[in-house]
């Protein structure tokens, strides 16, 4: 139904597709939740403005000392009762290695960010068409930790009062954190739940292992969130149940990409399709005829009978005297 046709020479109707306009006029809605090309320039952009903002508004949640300090007694106390309160061995085993700590405190202060972008520029090259949906599960998960923050303020180990927890930047004097040291002014120090270490650190995993070609990348995939784990907790920066909240987080960023797009994003097609009309303009095809209406080729159907139902007039052959 609103197919067009043609008219051949022969005087046969051809089919033609549904007209362009039939696929370029979908809802907005529906448009929206259709993967496509990402734009280079609005990408950069937007993880830009994103990570502002999230920076923004975690840093504007008021820092509740005394609540925070109050949660973590008693997540310590419950991860005590859970039989699984190793942190602070784990942080003074790796503490007496210098060289493995300051390592760790650089890895927690810069790979968080840097794998993060890479796995972006990796998707955006080489799996544009699951690139938007694999975007929003990072941002879901973003924006959901941010409400654990102002519901949840919780100190992490290095700032609890009633431990031995050591703060390895702190005592190390190592550059580029934002946890300790001179810059812990800028950065909001009661918000530890949920992690988004690992939230961040998992969702760059399983991107990769899902859709990594080479079996040692993949491998690596899986390694990356479980070396970021024994970082945030040998640097005693959060509790292993921290770490749990950052997964609950990412669990829910993945739910909203299946429900927007209707699939997960290691499922949806590697490549968009281009658009039909810019692969008829670049064909230099004729516009299609609109829905519902008959067109006829301008040369006429010698063979074709006129209106009244008698056969064509064929014309006199002409003599030479």
């Amino acid at each position: 139904m609103g197919d067009t046709t043609v008219t051949t020479l022969e005087g046969r109707e051809a089919a033609v597709p549904p007209p362009v306009a039939d696929e370029t006029g979908r809802g907005p809605l529906r448009r929206l939740r259709t993967p496509r090309r990402p734009r280079l320039w609005f990408e950069i952009l937007l993880i830009a403005v994103s990570y502002w903002s999230y920076s923004l508004i975690r840093n504007a949640v008021p820092e509740q000392r005394a609540e925070a300090l109050r949660n973590a007694d008693w997540l310590w106390k419950l991860e005590h009762h859970l039989g699984i309160a190793v942190e602070e061995s784990i942080n003074h085993t790796v503490n007496s290695v210098t060289w493995l700590v300051v390592g760790m405190n650089y890895y927690y202060a810069t790979l968080h960010f840097i794998v993060t972008l890479a796995v972006l520029v990796w998707l955006y090259r080489s799996h544009p068409g699951r690139y938007a949906a694999t975007r929003l599960v990072l941002f879901a998960t973003t924006g959901v930790a941010l409400i654990g923050y102002y519901l949840y303020p919780l100190a992490p180990p290095r700032l609890m009062t009633k431990t031995a927890f050591i703060d390895t930047v702190l005592v190390h004097d190592t550059w580029g954190s934002m946890a300790s040291g001179d810059l812990k002014n800028m950065s909001n120090q009661y918000a530890a739940m949920p992690s988004m270490h690992i939230g961040w650190s998992v969702w760059s995993g399983l991107t990769i292992f899902a859709l990594a070609r080479i079996p040692w990348v993949r491998v690596l995939g899986l390694l990356y969130p479980t070396a970021t784990l024994l970082v945030i907790v040998a640097t005693a920066n959060h509790f292993w149940l921290d770490a749990v909240g950052g997964i609950l987080c990412l669990t829910f960023g993945y739910t909203v990409a299946r429900l927007w797009y209707g699939a997960l994003p290691h499922a949806l097609p590697k490549l968009v399709p281009q658009p039909r009309t810019a692969a008829r303009g670049r064909a230099g095809a004729c516009p299609p005829a609109e829905s519902g209406v008959k067109t006829q080729h301008l040369l006429p159907n010698p063979n074709r009978p006129t209106e009244d139902g008698h056969p064509p007039a064929r014309p006199r052959p002409t003599t030479h005297r």
